[in-house]
């Protein structure tokens, strides 16, 4: 039981990131508005690309995890905006709101001693509730790196 308890302790930290990169947090903190839909030279994504792309790959791994109902998009048009500028004035606001729901409902779903972390996925084909939290957190922090280099080539990095 104890290792049960630690392992969930060291995954909730995981997904919460900080320890070897910049958390969610800060990665989008003060990002200006007018950069938000900038694609850098050299670069394939604006921030709000990336800053969605997370959020809908967080969804999407949430909700394979929890609904045997759910139908994960088609790669890669479903996890990735067309346009690289937010669709409207609120849409960033709305997307990290989004993102740090599904990321306290991973942590809640990590937290409830009743989700066994080893049962494969009924409606999967392997994978179990521990796989598709290292990859989500996995996939946020490769992203968040990706941001904060988006945010040093657009000039609008301090920390």
């Amino acid at each position: 039981m104890q290792k049960d308890k630690v392992l969930r302790e060291h995954l909730v930290e995981l997904l919460k990131g900080a320890h070897a990169h910049a958390d969610f947090e800060t990665a989008i903190q003060d990002m200006p508005a007018n950069l938000r839909g900038k694609i850098p030279e050299g670069a394939e994504h604006s921030p709000w690309q990336l800053l969605e792309h997370m959020r809908l790959a967080q969804w999407d791994i949430l909700e394979f995890t929890r609904n045997p109902d759910h139908v994960s998009p088609k790669w890669p048009e479903g996890y990735w905006p067309k346009s690289p500028t937010p669709p409207t004035k609120d849409a960033w606001k709305k997307t990290a709101k989004a993102f740090r729901a599904g990321h306290k409902a991973l942590i809640h779903l990590v937290e409830d001693e009743s989700t066994d972390l080893f049962a494969k996925i009924p409606h999967g084909d392997g994978q179990t509730v521990l796989r598709e939290v290292l990859l989500a957190a996995d996939h946020t922090a490769y992203h968040l790196g990706a941001f904060v280099l988006l945010r040093r080539m657009l000039g609008a990095w301090n920390a």
